[in-house]
């Protein structure tokens, strides 16, 4: 009875606390019932049921008999969220043409707390091999593109600060089995908003200049639109490297 007034009576950002708290339980398997939910949430079954038909009316949670998915309208919002934000506009471009030059899986994420958030993923026929989805979190520690966050980032330890010092950051077997990775940062020490990563079978990557470097101007590329007012200052902070076999000078952050 208690829990029921506190319901009610609670303010709008405890409520919102608890919306919150009830969507992010959808973050796994697709479809859930009323019980998951009361036991993944410790929300009181009533207050629950409540929440979950209003959101079902709002049509952000869609209802198939016992069943609550994920509704039309989440989906709009983020589709929506992706088409109005600079920073995937600016990079899908970049993206794809270092996906069309490798063959590989590319990603584009950013650092959440502890954890990376994938903005963008360009699969082919790799893209089941590598299980990561647009919109999902993992352990920041467990992946190269989220080690070169966290190096750009101030986080400490020799292994970052061997990433500072080249500017890029490899991963083999480390996330999958047979899966490899390399990861640039998107943007200069303290200023990076995130990351691009190259991934593949480990049997058909090149964990040197071949690759990273295309990495690396795909980074570099996306840095420069974002904001053209910066490239003057990343051209005097940053190392100046000539690829081999190529006239073409790669810059890397410092």
């Amino acid at each position: 009875m208690t829990m029921q007034v506190d319901f009610d009576q609670s303010a709008p950002t405890a409520f919102l606390d608890r919306v919150s708290l009830l969507l992010d339980t959808f973050d796994g398997p697709g479809r859930l019932t009323l019980a998951q939910i009361v036991r993944r949430t410790g929300l009181p079954r009533s207050s629950a049921h409540r929440m979950l038909d209003h959101l079902v009316q709002l049509r952000w949670l869609h209802r198939e008999g016992r069943d609550y998915t994920l509704g039309l309208r989440l989906m709009e919002l983020g589709s929506l969220a992706i088409h109005q934000d600079q920073l995937h506009t600016v990079a899908l471009p970049h993206l794809m043409q270092l996906h069309r030059s490798t063959g590989l899986v590319v990603h584009l994420a950013a650092l959440d707390g502890d954890d990376i958030v994938y903005r963008e993923k360009l699969g082919g026929r790799f893209g089941g091999l590598v299980p990561t989805r647009v919109g999902a979190r993992r352990p920041a520690t467990h992946t190269a593109i989220g080690k070169a966050l966290l190096a750009f980032n101030s986080q400490q330890g020799a292994e970052y600060d061997a990433i500072r010092e080249e500017g890029i950051a490899y991963e083999r077997e480390e996330a999958v089995c047979g899966i490899g990775c390399i990861a640039v940062p998107v943007g200069p020490l303290g200023s990076t908003v995130a990351a691009v990563s190259l991934c593949g079978p480990v049997g058909q990557m090149s964990f040197d200049h071949r690759l990273g470097g295309q990495v690396r101007m795909t980074a570099a590329a996306i840095w420069r639109g974002l904001d053209k007012h910066v490239a003057p200052v990343l051209q005097r902070s940053s190392s100046v490297r000539m690829m081999p076999n190529s006239h073409e000078h790669v810059r890397t952050s410092a």
